[in-house]
């Protein structure tokens, strides 16, 4: 009997994730962007955008690993503006640039772009906006929620991320494997 009730919830548990893995990145609305803009072109100006890149992903991480939904995301995004900013800020300093940083969410037109197999539709969306001094120079951007920018397995510090599936947990509570 526990097996045949354990078939039903994975097949309706199956077809839930299908239908809203279809009907998901359809809408500008469900995705915050992150945009990283370089004060130039310059070699060294690029070169400190991806180490901002990396320190700025290492401190949001923890702080959108629990967040629901975009809404939730963006709350989060715009509590931390000024620690986006200090860690922005402190990395420029640190590699002995004398411009700062300014964060800010807003509107703002992308390209279409693909990430990990999903493409996004070139059109408005939400975004955090990291410039580096002017932000003129050439930039670097991606998906802040859902977290396409944190995928891989690994944080850009090298250490593991560790995924959980909630829906495990309760499939295992429900078999009794816990």
């Amino acid at each position: 009997m526990k097996r045949r009730i354990f078939a039903v919830i994975i097949v309706v548990l199956t077809l839930c994730l299908t239908l809203s893995a279809c009907s998901f990145g359809n809408d500008n609305d469900d995705y915050l962007r992150i945009h990283i803009r370089a004060n130039s072109n310059s070699q060294q100006d690029q070169n400190v955008k991806y180490l901002v890149k990396n320190a700025v992903v290492d401190y949001l991480t923890p702080l959108l690993c629990n967040a629901k939904d975009k809404d939730a995301a963006k709350q989060i995004v715009i509590a931390n503006k000024d620690g986006i900013q200090r860690v922005a800020d402190g990395v420029l300093k640190q590699n002995g640039f004398y411009y700062t940083s300014n964060a800010v969410v807003k509107q703002e037109e992308f390209p279409t772009r693909t990430y990990e197999g999903l493409t996004l539709d070139s059109g408005v969306y939400e975004a955090l906006i990291v410039n580096l001094g002017t932000g003129t120079g050439d930039n670097w951007w991606c998906v802040v929620y859902p977290p396409l920018c944190f995928v891989g397995g690994e944080a850009t510090t090298g250490n593991t991320i560790k995924y959980k599936s909630k829906l495990l947990e309760i499939i295992n509570d429900f078999l009794g494997k816990n």
